[in-house]
């Protein structure tokens, strides 16, 4: 099924700044708060306001309380009953109270209406008392006269006058007030009204443009559950919602058509899966088969088989390139006539198709004419002819075929299956070849240490033998009795050294590792010496490091064995220590206490101890160090060393 078209649809960022739904619901909290905080500004305006007015109208009034006690206390000072410091320090407090009055108290607080009338009578009293009661006051003071003077009369009319215009005074700042509390409460009553109409005014906007479009999309999304893919949302705006709406709508025009073609797209991705499934188990069982084989001929039987069983193939071919003569020789066949197998069981690298394949290309034809091909697939009746490399690259390790009677279609999916295979078959044939040839190498270098041992051995041994044989032969020419049993003494004494030495070797090479450990392993190998030497053997053993890889450990055992050998042969030892420290590191250390060896003997004639050089081989085989450090007349020491990093784990 065609894919569909990628198609840009327009997204939430689109939707201009002035039709978002996040604008307008900032934008109407915005003008909420602002509202709210002017009617609340209002209200701490005219409560600060009369807070500061209440003060004013308490020191107002209490003028008229001090004027009539400055009254009082100037006749208590005429008949010498009260002091004059008294009477000065109320009229400074009166003072005081006015100068308050006018420049106001942000403490207490205390502050007289901005009224122009206010103000102005404010000033009056202000002014009545500086220039006429004050200075009046403070004359009276300073004259001493009885009651009923003229003075006396005269004051009182002007307190009284004083005593008007703060009444005045007062009267004005209290009905100020009362106008500034009913707007208190009008701003008040105000504030809760429009709180009620903002509210009701945001629960509509929120049900217009929110509630009532998430009602909408909620009711489309249960009717598109249920399968009404007809389902849509009516789109009444422009802002988030209504490009929700419109990908609401586009996803279930997308459902409706997904719907109607779901049955063919499933039949299509189910025939895909089996397909694949059919791929995949195809490599899996090849590569299962091609593990199992032990053979070429086997491994391209097993491949061959599957491989037609996966094509649905009439008939199959597998050929092998020999690239030093440029021919394919025919490895296995099936469904293919015994006249063909004879014709092409060996053919030229660039026969016909084949010749492509080898060069690690695939081919495809139809048998109609329009290629030219060999007579023996037109013969055979075949109409389709396929050739896959085995191999990634040029050249091949060879080709396979595959025929078919009827016409047959290669898709990409097949072609690409059957070349991985035809490459899982070359790795696999190329390490097959590689164990082979491993295999062989290692059989050739146990041939060489073999013959090395027999070298070192046996050879010198009958070498022995024949110088013992001409000595003999002289005894008896010259009818030398005791020199004739000396000789027979020591040929039979070299014919016993040399069966031991043989069934030594032997032993050595028929070597094989246990279920036990290294430790265990080179116990019984001192065992078995001390059995067969009746020397004195200790073995000491710190640590159990991780199981050596086989190769190491038999590596190791066959190390262990010569230096025994050596010993029993050469070294007269009576005592012999074996230490194995088995950590990280690995190091094993043997010494004998017998007559040892110039170590200049060594250097001077290496290609003669094959012992010591088989070791070598060995130690060097396994990654390890060896050192052999001789003391003449006090016995040999030999160490072995397997670094951390050197060490195979099995």
């Amino acid at each position: 099924m065609p894919e569909r078209p990628m198609t840009s649809t327009p997204g939430l960022g689109s939707v201009p700044l002035s039709r978002r739904l996040t604008f307008r619901i900032v934008a109407i909290l915005s003008v909420v708060m602002c509202l709210a905080l002017a009617a609340i500004g209002a209200t701490l305006l005219l409560s600060w306001q009369l807070e500061g007015s209440g003060a004013a109208i308490n020191d107002a009034g209490s003028l008229r309380m001090r004027s009539y006690r400055l009254a009082f206390e100037l006749e208590s000072y005429r008949q010498g009953h009260l002091p004059r410091a008294v009477i000065t320090g109320h009229i400074d407090e009166f003072d005081h109270i006015l100068a308050t009055l006018q420049r106001g108290d942000r403490n207490r607080p205390l502050a007289v209406p901005n009224e122009i009338g206010i103000r102005n009578q404010l000033v009056g009293v202000s002014l009545y008392w500086r220039d006429q009661v004050r200075p009046e006051l403070l004359r009276a003071l300073d004259i001493s006269g009885g009651a009923g003077s003229p003075f006396s009369q005269e004051h009182g009319t002007r307190l009284a006058s004083l005593v008007g215009q703060i009444d005045r005074f007062v009267m004005q700042l209290e009905i100020d007030n009362a106008r500034k509390t009913e707007w208190l409460r009008l701003c008040q009553v105000a504030l809760g009204l429009m709180a009620i109409a903002m509210t009701c005014a945001v629960i509509y906007l929120l049900f217009l443009i929110v509630i009532r479009p998430l009602e909408q999309l909620s009711s489309a999304m249960r009717r598109l559950t249920v399968g009404d893919y007809a389902a849509k949302v009516a789109i009444e705006s422009d802002d988030e919602f209504g490009e929700v709406a419109r990908g609401f709508n586009r996803m279930a025009s997308s459902l409706a058509g997904a719907h109607a073609t779901l049955e063919a797209r499933v039949a299509e991705k189910t025939a895909s899966l089996e397909r694949r499934n059919r791929e995949l188990s195809a490599m899996y069982e090849m590569a299962a088969l091609l593990n199992r084989a032990s053979t070429v001929d086997e491994m391209t039987e097993g491949f061959l088989h599957r491989v037609i069983e996966v094509a649905g193939a009439d008939g199959g071919i597998v050929r092998l390139v020999d690239p030093a003569h440029d021919v394919m020789h025919m490895a296995a066949h099936r469904g293919v006539s015994s006249g063909m197998t004879q014709r092409e069981r060996c053919i030229h690298v660039n026969y016909c198709l084949c010749g492509d394949g080898a060069r690690g290309v695939t081919r495809i034809e139809a048998l109609d004419g329009s290629v030219p091909i060999a007579s023996g697939c037109h013969d055979e009746g075949y109409n389709v002819v396929s050739v896959f490399p085995i191999g990634s690259g040029e050249p091949s390790l060879g080709v396979f075929n595959l025929f078919f009677r009827r016409a047959h279609i290669f898709t990409r999916q097949d072609i690409q299956l059957f070349e991985v295979l035809g490459q899982r078959l070359a790795v696999a044939i190329e390490n097959l070849r590689l164990s082979t040839k491993a295999r062989e190498l290692a059989v050739l270098e146990e041939r060489n240490l073999f013959a090395q041992g027999l070298h070192d051995s046996i050879a010198q041994g009958l070498s022995y033998l024949n110088l013992q044989a001409q000595m003999l032969e002289v005894a008896i020419n010259d009818r030398d009795d005791e020199s004739t049993r000396e000789a027979l003494t020591a040929i039979r004494a070299g014919v016993q050294e040399s069966y031991e030495d043989v069934r030594e070797l032997l032993n050595n090479f028929r070597a094989r590792l246990g279920a036990e450990d290294l430790g265990d392993a080179i116990g019984n190998l001192l065992d078995k010496f001390r059995r067969q030497t009746g020397v004195a053997v200790v073995f000491h053993r710190e640590g159990f490091g991780a199981p050596l890889s086989p190769d190491q450990q038999l590596q190791l055992l066959f190390i262990v064995q010569e230096a025994l050998s050596n010993i029993r042969k050469h070294s007269q030892a009576t005592h012999v220590e074996v230490r194995l420290e088995d950590e990280a590191r690995l190091m094993l250390s043997i010494h004998d206490d017998g007559v040892g060896f110039d170590p200049a003997i060594l250097d001077s004639s290496p290609e003669n101890h094959y012992g010591l050089n088989i070791m070598r081989e060995r130690a060097h085989r396994a990654g390890m160090e060896l050192a052999i450090r001789p003391e003449p007349g006090r016995g040999t020491r030999l160490e072995l060393k397997l670094a951390e990093e050197n060490r195979q784990v099995a």
